[in-house]
Formats: C-alpha cells, structure tokens, sequence
C-alpha cells in the first residue's frame, strides 16, 4: 500500500509551538517596558542626578520596569525561537503546510540582538526624561551674573547692621539684616572672610543647611564662627548634604543629620533647627521629626524648633504650624506685592509670639528689570529690604551674601525706614514686570489647569533662567519636573484669565518650555 505524501509531509515537519506569542503581543511588551522605565527609572535617576539623598529614596519603583524587562526579554526569545512561515503557508497550525524553525545559533544571535536593543531603548526612555543634563554643564552655559550694583556708591562704604529686633518667643534680639549662606563664595578662604566680615559689622543671625554647597556652607561657618559663637544666632535645617530628610524617616536619622551639622558647625548645639523647604503637611508634623527635635532639644543639641516654605501651599503650611503650638520660628517669602492673605497671616504669628523671618525679600532680584533706570536699579536691593523690615512683626530678613561688596550694599539698608521714593520704585518695578513675574506664592492659576501643571515652579525657573542668569540651575531644575509645559500644546487654555497678576499663562509657558529645553 502506497503512503500518502501528505501525510509523510506532516510527520517530517516540526511541530509548532503552539505557546509562543505572537509579534503583536511582544511589541506591546517592549511598548510597556518603555513606558515604565520612562515614569519610574526616570523618576529615580532625576533624584540621583539632582543630589537628593538616595539613601532615603524607596527602591521599590526599580521593580515594575525590571519585571516588565525581564517578561520581554523572555517573550521576545520564546518569539524568535517560534517556527516561521515558508512559502506562504501558515505557521503553527497542522496539516498547513511547511514551516521552518530557526537554527540554535541564529535563534540566539536573533533574540541577543531584539533583548540588548530592547535593554538600550529601556535605558533611554529613563534618559530621555532627564534631557536637559545633556547641556547644562557644556560651554554654552553663561556664568553667573554677580547680584550687586553695577557701580557701589560711597556712602555705602562701611556699613554696618543699625537695628535689632526681637526673635519673638526665643526672646533673642537678631540683626534686621541677617546673612544667609546659600550663596557663599566657593573658595573656603573667601566665604570664611565674607562670613566674618559680616559678623564683624553686626550680622548675629546666621542661616545654613547641609545641602548648601554640598555641606561647604557649615564647613566655611564653622571656622568663621570661632570664638564667637556665643554672639551668634545659629539656624540649620533637618537635611544631609544630598537634600531633605523624607517624611516618615526614623527618629535616628533626623537626630543624625543634625549631629552630622555639629560637628560641621564646630559647635555644641544649633539655636534652630527648621523643617527645611516644607510644602507638605505630612512632612510638617511627621511625628519622628517632632520626636526627634524634643529628644535633640533634652539633650542641648537644638534649642528652637523653625519651619521654612516658600511654596503656594505657604499659608496651609504656616497655619498648620501656629494650630500645632509647636514651631517658635517660620522662615516664609516675603516681598513687595506678596500674596495679600500674608499681612494677616504674619500677623497671627506675632500673636502667638512665632518668630517671623523673612526670605526670598527681593522677588527675583531683578535689575536686569530696571535697566533704563540704572541709578535706581542699583538701590533696589535697599528699598525692597526697608520695605520688608517695615512690617514691625517681620524679626528679620534673610539674604544670601554672595561677595564682600554685598556687605556695604545690604546693610545700608539696616535700620531706615521705607519712604515714598521706595515705594514708587518697587511700584515701577512691578509695572515693569507686569504680565512678566509669577507671585509663585499665590497658586491661583493652579486649579484652573486641566493637566495640573506646576505653573509657579516652570515660571519660577525662567525667572532663574532671564533674571538671575542662572542658566545651568534653571534647565537643571525644569529637567527635573514630572510635567513639563508641552503639554500645553493644542490645550483650550482654561488658564485663561487665571492668573491675578496678569500673567498670559499659556503663552509664557509655552516660550518658557522653548527657553529651558534642550535644542
């Protein structure tokens, strides 16, 4: 009896693997990865990238990209090792016709091939999100813009603080000028004379944190503060060199962070230690944060506990502090046309008998602003401080000391009272601005967006970027933001009429986006 062909046909052809996934569904594997690996790895390589302290970063965002990964790579070999179609016959199904299967070599080099370019492109969707590091350290970045008057006038020479206030319920008199230490210079020599400088003319409140210069800000103060510490008010914050202490981080932690400043700081003990740049609620009142400053304070590690926001959640975060009796000092933005809600709230705090310091005092620090008005451009730093000290419940302003010349212009303004003339110049100089500065500290137009755009951070960013020329920091930290304003792109524009300032909200953050990203 003859066989029939067909039937030796079916028995000499390989089996198919009936398992293997189809093309389609591998696609869409590598598609997710991609997507994960963006949000997720993206995510921790901007923190790691940006310097915030790692150790306290929650590793568990590695794993949907890394399971995600793994089940590609998987379904990419179990694909490239499924039978092929040949001849135009389908594959798989028995009895339709030919197939073949690929050799194990090729089979290898095939699937090597698809997973290593499969890895790559996990790689640069993290990457892809944090494009604006590509430049920003490259030489077309601008230096810095020195932030003092063109040209110093004489009687500037010497200055020095004329008035003290009260530092409300830590009853210390501080200095209405104080130095912050944000901005020292880089060189440990001249930060410690800078620092000195402005002790010696008077300056008894100082402001650090360890992630100012890496730590060098504490390291400089501590050599500058010797043998006259007892003359200083000493304020740090509850952060390590890297960035913030996260909530729900251990009571030893935050207790270390502060000791780690004291031997920075070559002392004994910090008069203040503040919840630093707080925009949370839960960061606020993180009960080991508060464990850990009252077993600080037992210990005469920490005298006085302060809280630091320049945020739109600023009078969520100040009220929440005066209702829980616990902060004796609030570190909040303040400046000409603030928010109006401020007065009241600065207010309360004199009630309670909270300490007031006053930051961010000259909105953007914007001469650029008043070029066509250069002589009064170079006073506005004084003006803008003489301003801020006029509210009596203001204890003092802080403002980061940048080069000795900084000395004799800022403290000029130490003990004056505001006049007419000050008022008609920051009137000016808002007019000038007009449509141009965002009051990031009002938040009015963040409701209004219907992809909830950070506005006040992107437009806060460009101020870094046009006013400061601070280029490298502005693309650095717009890079960093999860939602960047593209997204405005063919938006309706809700915004529209949003801003009380004036601002064309989608028209600026539109440029802005232009101005910050990469080319």
């Amino acid at each position: 009896m003859t066989a029939d062909p067909s039937s030796a046909d079916q028995t000499r052809a390989p089996a198919a693997n009936t398992g293997a996934p189809a093309g389609w569904m591998v696609a869409a594997a590598w598609l997710l990865t991609f997507v994960l690996a963006y949000v997720f790895w993206g995510r921790l390589l901007g923190i790691a990238i940006e310097g915030v302290d790692f150790t306290y970063v929650s590793k568990l965002p590695l794993l949907p990209p890394a399971l995600a990964l793994l089940t590609a790579i998987a379904m990419t070999v179990r694909w490239t090792g499924a039978p092929r179609r040949t001849g135009g016959e389908s594959i798989g199904e028995e009895g339709q016709g030919p197939s073949a299967t690929p050799s194990g070599r090729r089979r290898f080099l095939v699937s090597a091939s698809a997973s290593a370019a499969g890895i790559v492109g996990a790689g640069a969707a993290a990457f892809s999100r944090n494009t604006g590091w590509a430049t920003v350290t490259g030489p077309s970045i601008q230096p810095e813009v020195p932030n003092k008057a063109d040209a110093p006038r004489a009687e500037w020479g010497g200055a020095r603080v004329e008035r003290y206030r009260r530092l409300g319920r830590t009853d210390f008199m501080v200095s209405d000028i104080s130095l912050g230490s944000s901005k020292l210079p880089t060189t440990r020599e001249d930060a410690v004379r800078l620092a000195r400088g402005a002790i010696e003319r008077g300056v008894n409140y100082i402001d650090t944190a360890p992630d100012y210069s890496n730590a060098g800000s504490e390291l400089a103060l501590g050599e500058a503060m010797k043998g006259q510490r007892d003359k200083i008010f000493l304020a740090t914050k509850f952060c390590t060199p890297k960035g913030h202490i996260p909530t729900g981080s251990s009571v030893a932690t935050y207790m270390e962070v502060v000791e780690e400043s004291l031997k920075r700081l070559q002392t004994d003990y910090v008069d203040l230690v503040h919840i630093h740049s707080c925009d949370s609620l839960a960061r606020l009142m993180d009960p080991n944060v508060h464990e850990a400053f009252d077993r600080l304070r037992e210990q005469g590690k920490a005298r006085f506990l302060g809280v630091s926001t320049h945020t739109p959640g600023l009078e969520a975060i100040a009220s929440q502090a005066m209702e829980s009796d616990r902060f004796d000092v609030m570190m909040l933005a303040y400046h000409h046309g603030a928010w109006p809600n401020q007065v009241a709230l600065i207010d309360r705090a004199a009630k309670q008998d909270v300490a007031v310091v006053a930051m961010k005092t000259l909105k953007g620090a914007r001469h650029q602003g008043l070029l066509e008005q250069r002589a009064e451009a170079d006073s506005y730093t004084q003006a803008a401080f003489k301003w801020v000290l006029g509210n009596p419940n203001v204890a003092c302003l802080v403002i980061s000391f940048r080069e000795w010349s900084n000395l004799d212009e800022y403290l000029y303004a130490s003990g004056k009272r505001v006049d007419e003339s000050d008022i008609a110049l920051l009137q000016k100089y808002d007019g000038l601005n007009a449509g141009r500065h965002c009051y990031q500290h009002c938040g009015a137009c963040l409701p209004s967006c219907p992809e909830q755009l950070p506005i006040d951070d992107i437009l806060r960013h460009r101020m870094y970027f046009e006013d400061y020329q601070d280029e490298k920091e502005a693309m650095r930290l717009y890079s960093m933001l999860e939602r960047q304003a593209d997204r405005c792109l063919g938006c309706s524009a809700p915004c529209t009429g949003a801003c009380p300032h004036g601002i064309p909200i989608q028209h600026r953050l539109l440029s802005t986006h232009h101005l910050l990203t990469p080319a």
